[in-house]
């Protein structure tokens, strides 16, 4: 995957960014019910997530191949991986950023100002990754085009993600969401509007939001991708042309019958200097 990346975005920095906390102890303060459906159910290992047994092997493979090749990682104590990335995308002040991943909440971090920032979706794989920027955000999930970033984020806190464990407004999905968000401007002024009764908004929704207005307090900070996350990098992140430890890396790829894969990852790192 990273080869292919390569290929096609020539990057000259990536870094692979890393959960140091899953679960982060100040998300679930504010939402108990944060990724609580991932958490282990036996009663030997209270409070852990619930991880496949050839998961973990796996990572320590991942993380022996990315230092021979001479990858950087970074990670951030307390946070996730969502956090770090959006941390090292909102800080970039002189490169476009391309940011990877298969989690639909990080096209909050779409942007045009003040430095280039794009999604690389890919949730449903890579021959059908799609490369979002604002306008393509706010048409796709119907939020204002003029801060679509942030209009992503206020819709998945009001509808919620199962996903995550959080349940969002009752009575509130993502089409009522994009409506109010379109119609207001922001999830501020909506709530403004809630308090206001010549706003316009109808009786019922004004119930709902009402009742919902403990769950938006603590729920939007919780969606929010952190932007000041203190992130520990492994190494610069120049992406470099040649592997760190090139017969080591080889070396990997025999060990883990991955030889087709390293060799992909080697022409693809010599391929984004030309």
């Amino acid at each position: 995957m990273v080869a292919a990346l390569v290929d096609r975005h020539r990057p000259t920095r990536l870094v692979v960014c890393l959960d140091l906390d899953w679960r982060p102890q100040w998300r679930v303060d504010l939402v108990p019910t944060y990724k609580t459906h991932r958490l282990a159910a036996a009663p030997s290992f209270p409070g852990e997530e619930e991880v496949p047994d050839d998961l973990t092997p796996q990572v320590d493979k991942i993380m022996a191949v990315l230092a021979a090749a001479g990858i950087a990682t970074g990670g951030a104590k307390g946070f996730e991986a969502d956090d770090v990335l959006g941390t090292l995308a909102t800080q970039e002040s002189v490169d476009e950023v391309v940011v990877v991943s298969g989690d639909r909440d990080l096209l909050q971090l779409v942007a045009d100002e003040p430095n280039p920032i794009r999604v690389y979706y890919v949730g449903r794989g890579l021959a059908k990754a799609e490369l979002y920027d604002p306008a393509m955000v706010a048409e796709r999930y119907g939020v204002p085009a003029d801060r679509a970033g942030e209009g992503y984020a206020e819709l998945a806190t009001l509808r919620g993600d199962s996903s995550d464990g959080l349940p969002g407004v009752a009575g509130v999905g993502e089409k009522t969401a994009s409506t109010l968000l379109l119609r207001y401007g922001s999830l501020d002024a909506l709530r403004r509007a809630v308090d206001d009764p010549a706003s316009g908004l109808a009786k019922g929704m004004r119930a709902k939001l009402e009742a919902g207005a403990e769950y938006l307090d603590r729920a939007t900070p919780v969606v929010r991708v952190a932007r000041d996350a203190e992130v520990i990098m492994s190494k610069t992140d120049e992406l470099p042309a040649t592997p760190a430890d090139e017969v080591a890396l080889k070396d990997l790829g025999t060990k883990y019958n991955a030889e087709n894969a390293v060799a992909r990852l080697i022409a693809a790192m010599a391929g984004q200097q030309s």
